[in-house]
């Protein structure tokens, strides 16, 4: 199975649902799932957000090495299920990517469970970037829960 994260610019919550996910998959000896992250905007020149960086080392998680990059087509097809951060980038995917209808959620809804909830605010995950550390605290935090669920789901 092919896991693939999504947000604005993979510098902050896809590259963070990556780490998460990679470890919590070793943590239950999972080997027969990959993971990757990717961007819905071409900012290659970009590294992984300096802030996120402290707080997953700091929460236990690999935070280094990270590169940004961007979507493509390949990817997509790919990918077995697609995970963003915002409804707006499911719309996105969905418009750009005809393939990826049907496997694109957001990650949200799997804190609480398996089954995905109707879409609104209230379930994107919202971008912590030059906002204050309680926002990227809390960021880690719903993104954590719901790779707990995701994992569980599976």
């Amino acid at each position: 199975m092919k896991i693939l994260f999504v947000c604005t610019a993979n510098i902050c919550r896809s590259f963070m649902a990556e780490r998460i996910f990679i470890k919590k998959l070793r943590e239950n000896n999972r080997k027969d799932v990959e993971v990757a992250s990717a961007s819905l905007s071409n900012i290659e020149k970009l590294s992984a957000d300096s802030k996120v960086v402290d707080l997953l080392e700091k929460k236990g998680f690999n935070g280094l090495g990270h590169k940004p990059r961007p979507l493509t087509a390949d990817m997509i097809a790919e990918a077995d299920k697609i995970l963003v951060m915002e409804q707006q980038q499911r719309e996105t995917i969905i418009e750009r990517y005809e393939d990826a209808t049907g496997k694109t959620f957001l990650l949200k809804p799997f804190s609480v469970g398996c089954t995905q909830l109707d879409s609104d605010d209230m379930n994107d995950i919202k971008d912590p970037y030059h906002l204050s550390n309680y926002h990227y605290r809390l960021c880690f935090a719903e993104i954590y829960l719901a790779v707990q669920g995701l994992i569980k789901c599976m």
